[in-house]
């Protein structure tokens, strides 16, 4: 783990702490496991990931965990329509790109477009909450695929 991933943990545990939220061993654990990944993994990636760590931990318990930490706003949860949820850190703003071969998902930083749901608010009279971009394209690895087999 890395300094930055280590005070990532160190802050979200202290967020834990102040909504008043037990830190279960489980818990420490999906948290932890959120902000090292980078691939934005289903409960059951982290439910696999973990239950050589936590042999009597169940996916009900990994759904549980991420249902709390989603709710206290560490975790936002992806859903793309098309399987099962994705989780991802909510550290800061940033958008995603999807490889659409075979679902790879990984994060792409760039300014946030405040000014998109200010002028969605103007013209629509909405009161926006947020919004979400999602690029879709081909990863290298995929890329790398394709080719080798023309």
């Amino acid at each position: 783990m890395t300094v930055s991933e280590d005070q990532k943990l160190q802050e979200a545990i202290d967020t834990l702490r102040d909504s008043g939220v037990r830190i279960t061993p489980q818990r420490h654990a999906v948290l932890e496991y959120i902000i090292n990944s980078m691939v934005h993994p289903t409960a059951d990636d982290i439910y696999k990931a973990l239950e050589g760590k936590f042999p009597n931990m169940s996916v009900a318990t990994v759904y549980n965990n991420l249902r709390v930490l989603r709710q206290i706003g560490l975790v936002r949860e992806l859903t793309y329509g098309d399987s099962s949820s994705r989780f991802d850190y909510n550290s800061s703003e940033h958008y995603h790109i999807i490889c659409e071969e075979c679902g790879k998902i990984v994060d792409f930083h760039y300014p946030t477009l405040d000014e998109v749901e200010s002028l969605a608010e103007q013209v629509t009279g909405f009161d926006v909450s947020h919004h979400r971009m999602e690029i879709y394209g081909k990863c290298e690895d995929c890329q790398q695929v394709a080719t080798q087999k023309h």
